[in-house]
């Protein structure tokens, strides 16, 4: 919808639009910093076990040399130095490569984190279109992989190149020494032919990462109208959720008003405010708010108040600071705990005073004790 009205995707991409991606196995990923970090544990590893794989290779060469007269008269002795010299290496060769795999992981999950899709291990069928082969092999991203290649092949070729034609007497001159020696100074000039190559891919691992994650927020940039659209289907219709807002709304109108004949008084402004008060004398609670509303609903609290035979009474302070501090089925707060108790001792005095067993109370004081924070 958004590429056919030709909007731009101006706008960054949604936690939502980014999780998706994650699911289906696209998460930014830069092959050059999996590549160094491989190489650099290589060169660790290899400086880590360089005595114990000198040691090892010393002892395969010199076992395969020094060979005993009845030694080659038994056929399975090449068979048996095959078994004997892969064991001796192996072990110090095992320990290199538990590092590069260790760090080869790592290296890989920097940039984009670790991610597992079943989505992207299903087989896609499209792939096998020769249609949707030679539109990759001609698209940007390929052109722009290709171009990397052949920097990188320069780039590290000239760093080889003169690395090696500078050392090129050194590694001639291995063929004329004692074994022992030759051995240690091919492993050095293995290390160093790594360490040279690791400082040719620092900068290219260094401007890949930081490109992998702008080139993959940029595939997920979104138009206005795609973001307008998900939050829509996130969040819901405006409408729909407004409709839903009105008849939760009505609910718990009908739900207040069928409690106002339960209460002990209704707290009056006395037309704007309307608030209907339950105290259970038996109970330990504090009196709760049972119904509350303004114009039209107060109105409503009132009339059905005066049908039930509820105490209605005019306190506009006190109406306004319950209206607002305190929700519907909530107990009122303990700063409005003296102004309430006035007032219901009060209703309780006039309802014994209609009953004839008690005199008249005397008008309730209307500066009752309402905080200062609690005023509206």
């Amino acid at each position: 919808m958004a590429e056919s009205d030709g909007q731009e995707k101006t706008e960054q991409p949604t936690g939502k639009r980014l999780e998706d991606s994650r699911k289906k196995g696209q998460v930014a990923r830069s092959k050059e910093l999996g590549t160094f970090a491989v190489l650099l544990s290589g060169i660790c590893g290899l400086w880590l076990v360089s005595n114990w794989l000198y040691e090892a290779l010393l002892k395969v060469i010199k076992r395969c040399f020094l060979i005993k007269r009845a030694e080659i008269y038994d056929v399975s002795f090449m068979e048996k130095i095959l078994i004997e010299s892969f064991y001796t290496v192996s072990f110090p060769l095992i320990a290199m490569f538990a590092v590069v795999f260790v760090c080869a992981f790592v290296g890989n999950i920097l940039v984009g984190g670790m991610n597992f899709s079943q989505e992207a291990m299903m087989p896609k069928f499209s792939k096998l279109s020769p249609l949707s082969g030679v539109k990759r092999v001609f698209s940007v991203n390929s052109v722009v992989e290709l171009i990397k290649g052949i920097l990188k092949v320069l780039l590290i070729g000239s760093f080889c190149y003169f690395l090696i034609s500078g050392r090129i007497e050194s590694i001639l001159a291995l063929s004329t020494m004692n074994i022992t020696y030759a051995m240690k100074e091919a492993i050095d000039i293995m290390f160093w032919t790594l360490l040279f190559i690791i400082c040719a891919m620092i900068p290219i691992a260094l401007i890949d990462a930081p490109f992998q994650l702008w080139h993959y927020k940029e595939q997920l940039k979104m138009t206005k109208q795609e973001v307008k659209e998900e939050f829509k289907n996130q969040e819901g219709n405006p409408q729909v959720k407004s409709q839903i807002r009105h008849m939760m709304y009505q609910l718990i109108n009908r739900r207040m008003m069928q409690k106002v004949p339960e209460a002990d008084v209704v707290v009056t402004n006395p037309t704007h405010y309307a608030v209907a008060l339950k105290y259970d004398v038996d109970g330990t609670q504090a009196p709760t708010v049972v119904a509350k509303g303004v114009d039209e609903i107060a109105f409503k609290i009132r009339e059905i108040a005066l049908e039930s035979g509820v105490y209605i009474l005019e306190a506009p302070p006190l109406a306004r600071s319950l209206y607002y501090t305190t929700d519907f089925d909530e107990e009122i707060p303990r700063g409005l705990f003296q102004a309430v108790a006035q007032v219901l001792a009060y209703v309780y005095q006039m309802k014994q005073f209609k009953k004839g067993k008690a005199p008249k109370p005397h008008d309730l004081n209307k500066d009752l004790p309402i905080p200062e924070d609690m005023r509206y």
